[in-house]
């Protein structure tokens, strides 16, 4: 991912890319003396909020395409943008995307506005065996989507006569089922299951090549020094209404 986000900013129009940052490498160093306006973490759960952080204090915006965040994390990075932005009509961003495909960001989207209408909803990911986290970012966004949906609209939870076997039913993302699949061969896939009576609607998204993701990068790239503070999903910089 990151071999293909260089070359993407070095083709593309208004782009230029000052630095390559790999493992080792002093993050916020590297941003400050490069003069980069944009920096991109595309490195691991492990070390993705440390280089924002750093981004952040080297005074760079961030655009992030790790997965593996959560509330706690999420809060310490408003936190410090709020405090770098305090009196400043030109803060600093960070956008952190779950997935960068257009494809998969336009499936969150209508899985979202499809949730109130169906009294069972589950989603199935699957990404090749040497991601390390489980269930993917995007999985969990939007799992985390539907369940929004379902509680504005005044439903309950998915109907689920289980009583024993939890372990084979899934992660539990704000009460959605989220199942994982690691299979060699695969890139980037997922499946969001909807049902009522007597009808299903599925809606499935598939990402081939790490290609399909350039576009949403760019797009990110471009959009984040304009949108100060933290925003999460590439769909909050698409005109989706």
């Amino acid at each position: 991912m990151g071999s293909q986000a260089c070359a993407a900013v070095e083709a593309a129009d208004g782009l230029e890319l000052v630095a390559r940052i790999t493992s080792g490498d002093d993050v916020g160093a590297r941003v400050r003396e490069s003069g980069a306006q944009v920096a991109v973490d595309l490195t691991v759960p492990s070390v993705t909020e440390a280089n924002v952080h750093a981004i952040l204090d080297a005074g760079a915006h961030a655009v992030v395409g790790t997965t593996g965040w959560d509330d706690a994390s999420r809060g310490r990075v408003t936190e410090h943008l709020d405090r770098l932005n305090a009196g400043r009509a030109d803060g600093q961003g960070v956008l952190i995307a779950p997935n960068f495909g257009l494809s998969a960001v336009l499936a969150m989207t209508f899985a979202a506005k499809a949730a109130r209408y169906f009294e069972s909803a589950e989603v199935v990911e699957l990404h090749h065996p040497d991601k390390i986290d489980a269930p993917s970012g995007t999985a969990r966004h939007t799992a985390a989507a539907i369940a929004a949906a379902r509680a504005d609209a005044g439903l309950g939870p998915s109907p689920d006569a289980t009583e024993t076997g939890w372990e084979a039913r899934g992660a539990d993302v704000d009460g959605v089922r989220v199942h994982a699949v690691r299979l060699r061969g695969l890139v980037a896939h997922e499946e969001i299951l909807f049902g009522n009576a007597g009808e299903q609607l599925t809606i499935r998204q598939d990402s081939f090549d790490r290609a399909s993701f350039m576009p949403g990068v760019l797009l990110a790239v471009r959009e984040v020094g304009s949108r100060p503070g933290l925003t999460v999903g590439l769909e909050n910089v698409l005109d989706l209404s």
